[in-house]
């Protein structure tokens, strides 16, 4: 392989495992696992939601950022002056929220594991965020940091599957034809692991890498396809692992569901197993906010660097690690806070994919000769009007739950 397509193969992978870990964090682990407590084997609908939802958002939103070379937040602006300012705060508030979480996972992972404070091992897990982001070469070292961990997390799953034998038959019926659609659950793993700050983080990594323009296509899709096998690979043994244990009648507990699920299937083992996933989620979901979070505060136009975004980058990656930090310190872990975070990303997803799908129909943004394919258009509004009806659903629900 030429060290030009090698290159652009590595920046492929390493945004498709940015995104893909990223999207299976902690607060995934925790939303998994209280749906797939509540509704059983037909929270598998919504997993399958998710990974076709996860197919259109991504291969489209990826393909436009790099194809018209510019950010999501700049795409934003060209179409309507003032767009991408209210795009960005709504990606940064929720990147920063889910953060919070991100970084309590870590804490918590090292709890499980050392025996520590949750307090304590967020800030061993702050310092190892800022010293990934602060050396040199930092998105390679990002990179490997984020693959290495996806390695392992996926084995410790599977481990888990295999010890705790899921109704496999029961799981494939029900999420064909589930007995219940819950609206919700499926705004907040969709939000939880496609939507917010998700969904652009494989596309602004390309971007970073040099990645830009129609030749650049085939590297999306490999990306973009990797990143989507390995994060649905991912959700289907969780919720399998968690209806395991539920079909068993193991009531999970609600403070720590996900942990229940490791510590039913595998004891004390499987306890530490679980410290061990946790850290690995909490780090790479870290690292993958933090990335995409400040790469929406860089407004540069074309390929030309943006010196002055440049020189106060690390300053704004320092603020973003160290205020998660402290607030995790300062209040604790907001698990709570990261289910309802999933349900208004899953709200903001049809509104930043419409602003994108119509941005591809625009030459002065995308290019004159770019098409971008119908079959991702038609996809893409699909999805736009689904999330929106089933976005309305879940707030009707839940306004009605107050009453």
């Amino acid at each position: 392989m030429e060290n030009g397509k090698r290159k652009a193969f590595n920046v492929a992978m390493g945004a498709a495992f940015l995104m893909a870990m990223s999207a299976v964090g902690p607060g995934f682990l925790t939303q998994t696992a209280a749906f797939t407590s509540k509704l059983g084997a037909d929270f598998g609908f919504a997993i399958l939601i998710c990974i076709l939802v996860d197919i259109g958002v991504q291969l489209n939103i990826w393909r436009i950022i790099v194809v018209s070379g510019k950010k999501a937040q700049t795409i934003a602006n060209e179409l309507l002056p003032g767009l991408g300012y209210l795009l960005t705060i709504l990606i940064v508030i929720g990147g920063l929220t889910f953060n919070i979480g991100n970084i309590g996972g870590v804490g918590l992972g090292f709890n499980v594991l050392f025996g520590i404070s949750p307090e304590n091992g967020a800030i061993i897990g702050g310092a190892i965020a800022l010293i990934i982001f602060l050396v040199r070469n930092a998105l390679i070292v990002m990179d490997r940091t984020v693959q290495l961990l996806a390695v392992v997390k996926v084995l410790l799953i599977i481990f888990i599957v295999a010890v705790s034998a899921p109704p496999f038959g029961q799981a494939a019926v029900h999420t064909f034809f589930p007995s219940h659609i819950d609206f919700y659950s499926i705004v907040t793993i969709v939000g939880g692991t496609v939507g917010g700050y998700i969904s652009f983080s494989g596309g602004h990594r390309l971007l970073e890498g040099g990645l830009r323009g129609k030749k650049s296509i085939r590297y999306i899709n490999e990306g973009a396809l990797t990143g989507i096998g390995v994060a649905s690979i991912i959700r289907v043994l969780l919720f399998l692992a968690a209806l395991a244990v539920i079909t068993e009648g193991f009531k999970l507990n609600p403070l720590n569901p996900a942990a229940s699920i490791f510590q039913s299937a595998a004891g004390t083992f499987g306890y530490k197993f679980f410290g061990l996933i946790l850290f690995a989620a909490g780090m790479t979901s870290t690292l993958g906010s933090t990335f995409t979070s400040v790469s929406f505060l860089d407004y540069s136009k074309s390929e030309e660097k943006n010196d002055g975004f440049q020189r106060i980058r690390p300053y704004l990656i320092i603020f973003f690690i160290v205020f998660s930090t402290a607030i995790f310190y300062f209040i604790g872990s907001p698990a709570k806070v990261l289910i309802a975070v999933g349900a208004i990303n899953g709200l903001i997803l049809p509104i930043a994919l419409a602003i994108l799908l119509i941005a591809s129909t625009k030459k002065r943004i995308v290019g004159e000769g770019y098409n971008h394919p119908l079959w991702l258009t038609i996809a893409g509004w699909i999805i736009v009007v689904f999330m929106a009806y089933a976005g309305v659903q879940s707030l009707i629900t839940g306004f009605s739950s107050l009453f």
